[in-house]
């Protein structure tokens, strides 16, 4: 038997995502973002709203990087979603974190995230369901660490999920099946 409960503000799971940018005076910010996905191949959107200093920063820069968080730092990936660069400017430098400038956008790479998405800006939309900030992905990078060979290993990224019923959040880690492929048993 179903049961009705409480609408929430998303659909589990959800991926933590870290959104990096300079400041104005070249310092790095980030923050936490689990409304996001891929709008197409090259593409992604995050469902951000104008008063985020990070969005600011986006619009000012023209780029942005989109790092997977992972379960090695969790402490680290929401703490970038509790404190807001609006009030603390050196919130970055307090995480211990490091980054190096991507060769691409004028934006930071977070090291300790395994995986990350370099992006151009592409608009903002602000309409009534308008989603945010829009960008094209020009370049994705992964540790060595999270690689078998050219491939990149999930199970290796140990990725987390935001749980947005109870606000938790849990490694993404095993894999249950084979996409394209399991669901040809029933043809």
């Amino acid at each position: 038997m179903r049961k009705n409960i409480k609408t929430t503000e998303a659909i589990f799971p959800m991926p933590v995502l870290m959104i990096a940018t300079y400041n104005e005076d070249g310092s790095v910010d980030d923050m936490n973002a689990a409304w996001g996905t891929m709008l197409e191949r090259d593409q992604v959107i995050l469902n951000l709203t104008e008063t985020h200093k990070t969005v600011k920063n986006i619009k000012s820069r023209k780029a942005f990087t989109v790092s997977i968080a992972d379960a090695a730092h969790v402490t680290e990936a929401d703490y970038f979603g509790v404190v807001s660069g609006n009030n603390t400017p050196d919130k970055f430098a307090k995480s211990g974190l490091t980054t190096t400038k991507s060769e691409l956008v004028d934006a930071p790479i977070i090291n300790e995230f395994p995986l990350c998405m370099e992006c151009e800006f592409i608009q903002y939309q602000d309409g009534e369901y308008g989603c945010g900030v829009i960008g094209k992905v020009v370049n994705t990078t992964a540790d060595e660490s999270v690689m078998n060979g050219d491939t990149v290993d999930i199970t290796k990224v140990a990725a987390i999920a935001f749980d947005p019923y109870t606000h938790g959040y849990y490694k993404v880690t095993e894999r249950v099946g084979n996409a394209f492929k399991d669901g040809l048993q029933l043809k």
